[in-house]
């Protein structure tokens, strides 16, 4: 096969890249968080397996990575794009076919009838465009960037969902506790009132007393209830991020909430660590294609060469196609020249422009939107063990006040309504304090999460 031009066409494919120069935008952010973080917590490099130190949510988790359809729609949309990548990598290379034809006819000539045949066996090319300018090499890098971008968005999404699932945790263990501590409140509820009425029976309390003693009850069997109810919501949640039933095993119990470690912003500035996020590593993948686009578009005021060649043996007989001398090739180049398109080319390259400015665009609030919610997650941490400590005082001083308020109606030195008053206190305090750690738990999960759900992903 004499298909030596082909060969040189291939050696001059992708000679020219229009595409402009990459350059990473600079980053919009401080050059250091407001607050720092606690210097006794661990490094941010870990797995989400190292960051529970609770093995029944560590199970969850894992249940959910293995079955969370949100998670599987993204995996399958990298597999997707991965495919498109590969579609469009394989138009820089010429498809090879092979062809065999037959053809017999019958036909009148000068007043006689004639039977002529024909066979051909063969390989070729079709249409193959060189890629001069660097159109397909362009829309090859696209389409990789493309490909990278979803594949750091599957990463960002099963970050988000190891956060949500583990939040969903906690959420639950700590309405639990609610509903445990509504419980018990209720059932010292009950007594309190039944030490009211019997004290009302003897003439010792008024009726607005009996009264006030059995709204508090009625208040703690309303909140018991409410928590009850909270708690299968938060199952229903879980087992929807799951993706399948728990079983109770799996789920945490009424104990102190005690779950996650503690992550520490690792040195560096931020600009540096948050291009570590895998959104912001989408963003940029995302913005690498929009300057890829621009070469392809600008390729297009450029001719364009394609080629059509075959090379393989014809005969008029079937037995003599490999015969000596029945060789048979052709190559036919081809050259399109844009003169005239009514200025689709140049709004094409204008709306790629366009489409990478809104890229840079979108990259640069990806990292503010990354900056303010580490700043956020920091804030918090800041604060939150100094609010724990002062909540668990609140709640202690607010138990020892019930138990004295209780001690001195008993010996009938106090009103009910200081009893009355120091056990609302009281349960608004545990209450709070159940809150507050869950909240601290849940800012460890947001720290982890917000820097990127640790380096080795």
């Amino acid at each position: 096969m004499r298909l030596y031009p082909l060969a040189l066409a291939l050696a001059l494919t992708g000679c020219v890249n229009l595409a402009p120069d990459y350059q990473r935008p600079d980053a919009p952010v401080a050059e250091q968080w407001p607050t720092a973080n606690s210097p006794s917590a661990t490094s941010a490099d870990i797995t989400w397996q190292a960051l529970f130190v609770d093995s029944r949510l560590r199970d969850t988790v894992a249940l959910a990575l293995a079955n969370n359809r949100d998670l599987r729609v993204a995996a399958l949309n990298v597999e997707y794009q991965r495919a498109q990548y590969r579609i469009q990598r394989a138009a820089l290379f010429p498809a090879v076919s092979a062809s065999a034809d037959g053809t017999r006819q019958r036909a009148l000539s000068n007043g006689s009838t004639a039977v002529s045949s024909q066979y051909s066996v063969g390989l070729g090319i079709s249409n193959y465009e060189l890629d001069l300018f660097g159109r397909l090499g362009n829309l090859k890098d696209a389409a990789l960037e493309d490909y990278l971008a979803l594949e750091q968005t599957r990463r960002s999404t099963q970050i988000s969902l190891v956060a949500e699932v583990a939040s969903a945790w906690m959420t639950l263990a700590a309405d639990q506790q609610l509903l445990k501590l509504a419980n018990d409140t209720y059932a010292s509820q009950q007594k309190t009132y039944a030490l009211v009425q019997q004290s009302h029976g003897l003439g010792g309390e008024s009726g607005v007393s009996l009264a006030q003693a059995r709204s508090t009850v009625e208040s703690a069997r309303a909140d018991a209830a409410n928590y009850a109810s909270q708690v299968e919501q938060d199952r229903n949640a879980l087992e929807l991020l799951v993706g399948q039933h728990l079983v109770d095993a799996q789920l945490p119990g009424t104990t102190q909430l005690d779950a996650a470690l503690l992550v520490s912003v690792p040195a560096g500035l931020p600009s540096t660590l948050l291009q570590r996020r895998p959104d912001v590593l989408a963003a940029e993948h995302t913005l690498k294609a929009a300057n890829a686009d621009i070469g392809a578009a600008r390729a297009a005021f450029f001719p364009s060469v394609t080629l059509t060649a075959t090379g393989g043996s014809a005969s008029s007989e079937l037995s003599g196609l490999f015969k000596s001398g029945s060789a048979a090739w052709s190559f036919a180049p081809s050259i399109n020249l844009p003169i005239f398109n009514a200025g689709s080319n140049r709004a094409s390259l204008d709306a790629a422009k366009v489409s990478r400015e809104i890229e840079v665009a979108t990259y640069e609030k990806t990292l503010q939107t990354a900056f303010s919610e580490v700043a956020d997650a920091l804030s918090v941490r800041a604060h939150v063990n100094e609010r724990l400590d002062a909540q668990r005082n609140l709640t202690q001083a607010n138990g020892t006040r019930y138990e004295l308020s209780l001690a001195l109606y008993k010996q009938g030195s106090s009103s009910f309504l200081d009893v009355l008053d120091a056990q609302r206190s009281l349960y608004s305090a545990q209450q709070g304090l159940i809150s507050l750690e869950l909240a601290e738990q849940v800012n460890r999960v947001t720290l982890y999460k917000t820097l990127g759900g640790g380096w080795r992903g």
